[in-house]
């Protein structure tokens, strides 16, 4: 009988991953869960990161210079051969490869991780993202990029977008006060990823470097092997609110003018991507991300054929430099980049905490209008050789662009609810996957035409320039018609029962009301936590600030 009953209760128990056993007991401290998200995202945000690698990759075999195929080698046999380096055009596929499987896992699973939670989420993403760069140690190993390809730019791309998304819905349930902040705290970290990671694979490369190898696939492995231990401690520590819970002493805020464009109800991921609300918001984020990550990808070339010899004082056309002040001009485009993604980072948190004062919508609204005014203005600042200014006009725009990122999961909330604001907010993700091929694509081209046209290297990115002010003002105009959901579009109340009851508060009641003060014991291990975060990251932003420097000098 009691061997019977025993054996009942360990069949009861909730699996170790499941989101069942993840709700969290009164006393437990809400702060405890930001760590754990930025835990995962210091790690895969290394996506931004990964060019560290392609000058080493493309000296694998030459080591000491690249070894090129064959003039008639075709790209096939370039994927094969073991004879010749590889050239940068293939390494960056990979790069391309993140952001398409980002958002495509991002939306095919975004529905799956609402139901099974952010541990296993986590954990899911923590094996496909380090596994990934496992097998592309062995493809730079065995000098095979289709193993690169599949491994970090499959594989690895899969497990980006399950851990960008995991923590989403989890935030803003624990800090329905504090949407914007809570989800810019997470997302922010991604931005930080390359600033940790491209330092520490640098200072690996050196360690490995030996006379007959660049030491890049022992770095592969030993950065797999960091980021599986900060990813798994950042899933294991989720922990998810029951239902019905609320911060202590906090109400709902009444619905009044206000605060029209924020719902108490919520609406099925399956619903939510046939409205209008959701398809404007698409474009939206879209049109900010395209002209922000053009902006990203030609940054270093911009600053050097725009300015050229006027960084060093000389007043010289970019063509007319030599080697040497090429150099000089190449470390200060460096340190302006750093600076670029400070701001990336930075806007992440500040723009998202903002946005919980003035809405998401309006935070919008400044986005695109302050963006049209610097990107139109950015040629002039060019022409006239104000440095300062053009730098300040970019720092800005990249503010904005990060925090793009890190408003749209509360604004998502806001327009359709909690309940299944990952799965929802996974599918708009394939707006960042279209916008990573569309931003480059078309800076990249126009600047190509522009010199083939024989434009002048410093004139050649005003048109482009102009161009990305204009998908912002589209994209201003979308924001405008985004108005609250239709009230045919929300579940009713016994469909909210079944949703909640999937893996989570099994039996809960929705209408119930809970609140508790966090424990005082938990203090320690929260200072421990954001320890455990802060330090990577304080590290990561030094390093990048001594970069920055020689843009000052």
């Amino acid at each position: 009988m009691n061997k019977s009953a025993t054996l009942s209760g360990l069949v009861a128990q909730p699996a170790f991953l499941s989101k069942e056993r993840i709700i969290a007991k009164p006393g437990f401290n809400r702060w405890l869960v930001p760590p754990a998200a930025l835990a995962i995202h210091l790690c895969i945000g290394m996506a931004y990161g990964f060019s560290v690698f392609w000058i080493p990759l493309s000296k694998a075999v030459g080591i000491t210079a690249s070894v090129a195929c064959a003039p008639n080698t075709s790209f096939l046999t370039q994927v094969f051969s073991s004879s010749c380096d590889w050239p940068i055009s293939m390494l960056g596929w990979i790069f391309t490869l993140f952001f398409i499987f980002l958002g495509c896992s991002a939306a095919v699973w975004g529905g799956w991780l609402e139901r099974a939670g952010p541990r296993k989420a986590g954990v899911v993403s923590a094996v496909c993202w380090c596994g990934g760069l496992v097998i592309s140690a062995l493809g730079i190993y065995t000098h095979q990029i289709g193993l690169m390809w599949l491994g970090s730019g499959v594989i690895g791309g899969i497990g980006l977008g399950l851990g960008y998304i995991s923590p989403v819905s989890t935030l803003i349930k624990w800090f329905p006060d504090k949407r914007g902040m809570a989800t810019g705290m997470a997302i922010m970290g991604f931005g930080g990823g390359a600033m940790v990671g491209a330092p520490l694979a640098a200072a690996l490369m050196g360690h490995f470097a030996s006379p007959t190898g660049m030491g890049v696939w022992q770095s592969f492995l030993a950065m797999a092997a960091i980021y599986f231990v900060f990813m798994i401690g950042g899933a294991l520590s989720y922990r998810v609110p029951p239902t019905g819970w609320k911060p202590e002493g906090w109400t709902t805020p009444a619905k009044k003018a206000g605060n029209a464009m924020i719902t108490h109800r919520h609406v099925h991921v399956s619903v939510a991507w046939k409205t209008p609300q959701f398809k404007l918001v698409w474009l939206v984020l879209c049109l900010n991300v395209s002209a922000g990550i053009g902006i990203l990808g030609m940054a270093s070339p911009l600053l050097q054929e725009v300015f050229a010899g006027k960084l060093l004082g000389n007043g010289l056309a970019f063509g007319q430099l030599d080697a040497g002040q090429l150099g000089q001009i190449a470390a200060i485009a460096a340190g302006f980049t750093g600076l670029l993604s400070l701001f990336n980072i930075g806007g992440r948190f500040f723009w998202a905490t903002f946005s919980d004062y003035i809405g998401r919508k309006a935070t919008y609204f400044v986005f695109f209008v302050l963006g049209v005014v610097l990107y139109a203005s950015v040629p002039t600042l060019g022409h006239t050789g104000n440095i300062a200014l053009f730098v300040a006009a970019f720092c800005v725009i990249l503010s904005m662009y990060g925090g793009g990122f890190a408003t749209v999961p509360a604004y998502l909330a806001d327009l359709f609810g909690t309940q299944m604001v990952g799965a929802i907010h996974g599918r708009l993700l394939t707006a960042w996957a279209a916008a990573g091929v569309l931003g480059p694509v078309l800076v990249n081209y126009l600047r190509e035409y522009q010199l083939s046209l024989g434009v002048a290297r410093s004139d050649a990115y005003d048109i482009t320039l102009y161009i990305l002010a204009g998908l912002l003002v589209l994209g201003f105009i979308c924001n405008l018609l985004v108005r609250p959901v239709a009230d045919k579009y929300f579940m009713a109340d016994d469909e909210l029962a079944t949703e909640q009851s999937y893996g989570h508060d099994v039996g809960a009641d929705h209408n119930t009301v809970l609140e508790w003060k966090a424990s005082a014991a938990s203090k320690p291990l929260v200072v421990a936590a954001w320890l455990a975060v802060g330090i990577p990251l304080a590290w990561g932003v030094w390093v990048t600030l001594l970069k920055t420097a020689v843009l000052f000098h």
